[in-house]
């Protein structure tokens, strides 16, 4: 009788916490655009396409090395803040692009702390959302995160973004690049039944990064199929709208093999 208590209690606060992660059910065709690493092409062919759709997005910013100063590669400042003034969300990648699972808490507040006062001494909103450079990945880094008060941080993994079972600061997202337009159209079916679809893209096109390039027309064909098919397409920030964050921080436990792969 005793164990037979003990497991209805441990089943009602699983489902009950659950059941306060999300203040709001998740509608189908839900779709998160996240753009890392702040080429050039971002600003000059990205953003003009987004306003032309209708359609917000997340810029994770950092300064590439070694060539962030080449203004034909990567965007400036004064671009990234025009972004924050054009209704865009800006958020951290770090300052140097850092493998965050090799650096130490010092290191890596030195990584987010760059990028926050960039932001501050421009008049642009603080980053409450991180992204991690290269999917590097390790619990410590969760913890830096929420000690800083972090609300998402994006991560690899291929697959749709489930808010009752994947920690907020383990993010699945699926990357674009020149050859993958089935896997990506294929994905973005599974934005339904509570799962959301975060899609990560790099330049468009990506001089430095070729691997992770995407092709001008293919972003306009993906914006496109976005909009014929009556996806609702938002930032990183906007989730806090459906998914109470601070109850998935307590009720989760990170499990970092679904993020494994990409």
């Amino acid at each position: 009788m005793k164990n037979n208590l003990v497991i209805l209690i441990t089943i009602f606060c699983f489902l009950y916490g659950h059941s306060q992660i999300l203040k709001q059910n998740i509608p189908d065709k839900l779709v998160v655009l996240t753009f890392d690493d702040a080429p050039a092409s971002q600003f000059e062919v990205v953003a003009p396409l987004l306003q032309e759709f209708g359609f917000v997005a997340t810029f994770f910013v950092c300064e590439f090395p070694p060539n962030y100063r080449d203004s034909t590669l990567y965007m400036n400042w004064r671009q990234i803040k025009a972004l924050d003034k054009m209704g865009f969300e800006i958020a951290n990648h770090t300052h140097t692009h850092a493998n965050v699972s090799k650096l130490s808490q010092s290191q890596f507040n030195v990584e987010l702390e760059y990028i926050e006062n960039k932001c501050d001494s421009l008049g642009i909103s603080k980053p409450s959302n991180f992204a991690y450079p290269g999917y590097g990945l390790n619990a410590a880094a969760l913890e830096y995160l929420q000690i800083k008060k972090y609300r998402f941080a994006r991560a690899g993994g291929g697959r749709a973004y489930d808010p009752l079972a994947d920690h907020p600061y383990l993010i699945p997202s699926w990357a674009t690049n020149a050859d993958n337009k089935s896997e990506i159209l294929a994905a973005l079916d599974q934005a339904k039944n509570q799962k959301i679809v975060v899609l990560t893209l790099h330049g468009v096109p990506d001089v430095e990064h070729p691997w992770v390039t995407t092709p001008p027309e293919l972003f306009r064909e993906y914006l496109q199929y976005l909009s014929d098919h009556n996806f609702k397409v938002v930032s990183i920030r906007d989730l806090e709208a459906y998914i109470d964050v601070n109850e998935a921080l307590k009720t989760i436990v990170p499990d970092f093999n679904k993020n494994l792969k990409n």
